[in-house]
């Protein structure tokens, strides 16, 4: 029995008794409710669509036939598919033009909105054609091993490419053969792309020896280039100098639109106003390698600018920076472009001539732009003179300018702008060459490329081919344009003929400038052994010779640094602490007025005679004693060392190199502050718990008792010659000793009551101003604190402050000795938490912070801060880059050399009347006698 009658029985009872199943009314097979209803339908309709046990394999079997049966139904399905993706992008495309026209007034809204429908439908149509796919192969798995497929169906598959269909990019039989043009591209050099033939409409017609020569031409300018710059850094670009084109014309004549075609790219500042301010000294690189063009800036640290609107934001802002009442600046803005499409070019673009100032202009605007332009167009500069087409030449402010500085046009290219203005006979004859004759003649340009109306913005990157398009329509339509006319079109034409004007004008000037560097080499030479006696120098042996003896410096510190040190400045500091307590608890206070003074049932001057179990004087040591234990030592003791930390640090920057580095200094004060305030709270914490236990009683030895009492005479003696200096103050500053004992006198009958004042005014009291009785009264406060702390330094070395028993009698004493306790416990926890640290740390935080700040350029600047190190360093950078000036000056000679071989060779094989020379490129004619020739670069 055939698979289809199989299966025609297998499943004829399951189509029967799903068909007597449905017409069953629902309402006596399903109960009622809901989603339970709908499931139970569910359920039933599963049983109903069971398969019987024997016909499970007959069912595999089918499809796996069927499926052969159904492959031309699916390549013609695969057929479709791109008819069907090409109606659907026809659609998309009259939709996305009718959505134009009705939102014009929000292009922006509905390029996203129509962005994201063809990415859906394209989305849909090709996760259709995956899973389609995707089907066909798990089929086409199940059953190759078993079926052959017709031969006709094998062709197509091949023809498509399948897993042996062996290698795309190979040229074996089956596979059409590469264009011709590809073949072609491969032989082409680097010379097609500069000049634009990549990107133009234009086909390159050179032979191939002429294209050899092209690429030769433009290494050989590529690396004069790079001696011109090398020669720019040395800095004497008046005496040692190659030359640039310098870009000139009055303004909207089109200057920066053929900027712009040679680079390819809009990235010059666009306005009304006068936007160049700054010469734009621009170097284009032709960098093969570069997958996307970029910009940078070298003087600003600005690298790999792909996006070129920035670029023409940056140059923006940078002309913006200079001031409207200086007009024009001579500082050049350096920008370097690369890319694989444009030529080996130094170019200036200056500010464009006026003729009248404007209402918001200086006065001298015209002036100084005629003044500017003129610095930059002396030779040996080539002059691009830009002018328009529908302007007389004999305006042209660019030409005027060209002539007083090469009247013989020797250097001059002329460049007409906007050539579809005028006539096409009147075009011609301006690019003739008669009227106002060049050397190096005019080039005719359309250099703006037509003005977008579509709903997409223009792709910069592309405009020298819209450019170029946009020219051969116009100039292919004139005959007057024609290859026979003799004038110079488009700027494919202008890139090449500034790459040749460029070369053989650096070709002419490399062998003055060689003697030139060669002279200063000497100097230079000469002022180094003499000065430096050829003593090497870098940036990097300086910083680490600075770094070396600043570390010998704070390892000496650190070794004169340590516990008694601490020790002795938080004694003094705890000392100052003792002072406060006895002035608060034991001393005068200071007199606020004139009334009469209130009565002291306890005085300091009673203390030697008072009651040994005086409540009183008990109550005043203790409170004071509290006061001193708990004013905060540990913050106190770190706060004091970590100043006295930094500012010996502060010292030995002064007496180091890094002394003449601002930077450098503030760097090595924040690590050291770094340092110490990472520690500071660990170890003020550290120190509070080590004093805990004096908190609430302090135990001093007979000992420290003695030595307490020595040292606290000597700090009243201190505190006692510091009243006595401000009492002299006082003296001289109201006129002498007896003025101020007049004031005195009147201020103590005030305060004894023999004197009533009855309000003190503004106006003062007593015959006297309010001012000298302010300096009465702080008189008076300062002779009776004398009076008590001469009276205080008997009684500590009296007999009756010898002994530790009588510590109420000599309270200065017994907090002197608990200052001396605070101090030694806090010194140990200091040296260990504090000390220790910072000396281990200082020095790797100090390294780290100044590598930090030596990245990106860092360490020259550096260098340079010290005149003498930066005139030494100058010195060694100078010889060093004439050096290789030199060296690439012999490259290029070997270069040239190289070639006059060649070309000596072929001459001699080929006409069999030239013979080489072997002298520097110089060539000798058996048919023209002795006579030589300079070589191409006058070598």
């Amino acid at each position: 029995m055939s698979a289809q009658l199989r299966a025609a029985g297998a499943l004829g009872p399951v189509a029967r008794r799903v068909t007597l199943r449905a017409i069953r009314p629902y309402h006596s097979q399903l109960p009622t409710g809901g989603l339970q209803r709908t499931e139970h339908a569910s359920r039933a309709l599963r049983r109903s669509m069971r398969f019987p046990a024997n016909s499970y394999h007959n069912a595999v079997i089918v499809r796996n036939a069927s499926f052969i049966r159904l492959l031309p139904k699916l390549a013609l399905k695969f057929a479709r598919i791109p008819a069907l993706f090409g109606t659907m992008m026809i659609g998309g495309v009259a939709w996305i033009q009718y959505q134009a026209i009705q939102v014009s007034n929000s292009a922006q809204e509905v390029f996203g909105n129509v962005r994201d429908t063809v990415t859906t439908t394209a989305s849909g149509l090709w996760g259709s054609a995956v899973d389609i796919a995707e089907q066909t192969k798990r089929g086409w798995d199940n059953t190759k091993e078993e079926f052959e497929l017709p031969e006709w169906l094998g062709n197509l598959f091949k023809s498509e490419g399948g897993p042996e269909g062996g290698n795309n990019n190979g040229s074996g039989p089956g596979r059409p053969e590469p264009p011709k043009k590809a073949r072609m591209g491969a032989a082409v050099g680097a010379s097609a792309a500069a000049y634009g033939y990549d990107d133009a409409a234009e086909e390159d017609d050179r032979t191939p020896e002429e294209i050899s020569k092209d690429d030769q031409m433009m290494y050989m300018t590529k690396m004069m280039i790079e001696i011109r710059n090398l020669l720019q850094k040395v800095g004497q670009s008046s005496t040692v100098s190659l030359p640039s084109i310098v870009v000139i014309g009055s303004q909207s004549s089109g200057k920066s639109s053929v900027l712009e075609a040679i680079v390819g790219h809009e990235f010059l500042p666009k306005g009304n106003n006068m936007i160049t301010r700054r010469p734009i000294e621009l170097t284009l690189v032709n960098d093969p390698k570069v997958s996307a063009d970029y910009g940078e800036f070298p003087d600003l640290g600005l690298h790999r600018i792909t996006d070129f609107s920035l670029i023409q934001k940056n140059l923006t802002e940078l002309n913006q920076s200079v001031p409207e009442r200086e007009c024009v600046s001579d500082d050049p803005i350096r920008l370097t472009i690369h890319s694989p499409r444009v030529p080996d070019l130094s170019l200036i673009d200056l500010p464009g001539y006026i003729q009248v100032a404007g209402e918001n202009q200086p006065r001298e605007l015209k002036r100084k732009i005629s003044e500017l332009c003129d610095k930059y167009i002396r030779g040996p500069n080539i002059i691009l003179a830009i002018s328009a087409a529908d302007v007389d030449l004999a305006n042209s402010t660019a030409l005027q300018a060209s002539r007083r500085v090469d009247p013989r046009g020797e250097r001059t290219i002329g460049v007409i702008t906007k050539m579809d203005l005028v006539d096409p006979e009147k075009g011609a004859a301006i690019l003739s060459d008669k009227q106002y004759p060049l050397r190096l003649g005019y080039v005719g340009v359309i250099s703006r490329a037509p003005q977008q109306t579509g709903l997409f913005k223009r792709d910069t990157g592309a405009l020298l081919r819209q450019i170029s398009k946009n020219e051969k329509s116009y100039f292919s339509t004139h005959p007057e344009f024609g290859p026979d006319s003799g004038v110079n079109i488009g700027t494919v034409t202008l890139r090449k003929k500034l790459m040749h004007v460029l070369e053989q004008q650096m070709s002419s000037k490399l062998q003055d400038t060689t003697a030139a560097i060669q002279r200063e080499l000497e100097e230079t030479s000469y002022q180094f052994k003499v000065q430096y006696n050829e003593e090497p120098m870098t940036a990097e042996a300086y910083l680490a010779a600075s770094l070396d003896d600043f570390k010998h410096a704070f390892k000496r510190f650190a070794s004169s640094f340590g516990r008694p040190q601490m020790q002795q400045l938080l004694k003094e500091a705890l000392d100052q602490r003792v002072l406060d307590q006895l002035a608060a608890k034991y001393w005068n206070k200071p007199i606020e007025d004139l009334s009469p003074a209130p009565f002291e049932p306890e005085n300091i001057a009673d203390l030697p005679k008072a009651d040994p179990d005086s409540q009183f004087w008990h109550m005043q040591l203790d409170t004071a004693t509290s006061a001193l234990t708990r004013l905060g030592v540990g913050r106190l003791a770190a706060t004091v060392v970590a100043n006295a930390i930094q500012a010996n640090v502060d010292k030995l920057v002064n007496k180091s190199t890094f002394a003449k580095h601002p930077s450098a200094r503030q760097v090595i004060n924040e690590a050291a502050a770094t340092v110490l305030a990472d520690r500071s709270y660990t170890t003020s914490d550290g120190i509070e718990f080590s004093l805990k236990p004096y908190k609430y009683e302090v135990d001093i030895q007979p000992q420290e008792w003695s030595q307490g009492r020595d040292h606290v005479a000597g700090v009243l003696k201190m505190e006692l010659d510091q009243c006595q200096r401000a009492m002299g103050n006082l003296e001289n500053s109201v006129g002498g000793k007896r003025k101020l004992k007049e004031v005195m006198n009147f201020v103590d009958k005030a305060r004894k009551g023999e004197i009533v004042v009855e309000g003190e005014t503004r106006n003062g009291a007593g015959g006297f101003s309010a001012a000298l009785l302010q300096k009465g009264r702080e008189a008076v406060f300062l002779r009776d604190r004398a009076d008590i702390i001469n009276m205080r330094i008997m009684a500590v070395k009296s007999r009756q402050c010898k002994s530790l028993e009588n510590k109420y009698y000599c309270p200065e004493v017994f907090l002197d000795a608990v200052a001396t306790k605070l101090t030694q416990t806090s010194v140990l926890f200091l040296n260990v938490e504090m000390l220790n640290d910072f000396y281990a740390r200082f020095p790797r935080e100090v390294e780290s912070k100044l590598g930090e700040q030596m990245l990106g350029g860092g360490l020259e600047r550096f260098a340079s801060e010290d005149p003498r190190i930066r005139r030494h360093l100058d010195l060694i950078r100078r010889k060093e880059l004439l050096e290789l000036v030199l060296s690439k000056i012999e490259g290029l000679r070997r270069f040239h050399r190289a070639d006059d071989d060649v070309a000596g060779a072929h001459d001699y094989h080929g006409h069999g009347h030239r013979a080489y020379n072997g002298n520097l490129g110089k060539k000798s004619s058996s048919s023209s006698g002795s006579g030589s020739s300079r070589g191409r670069f006058g070598f």
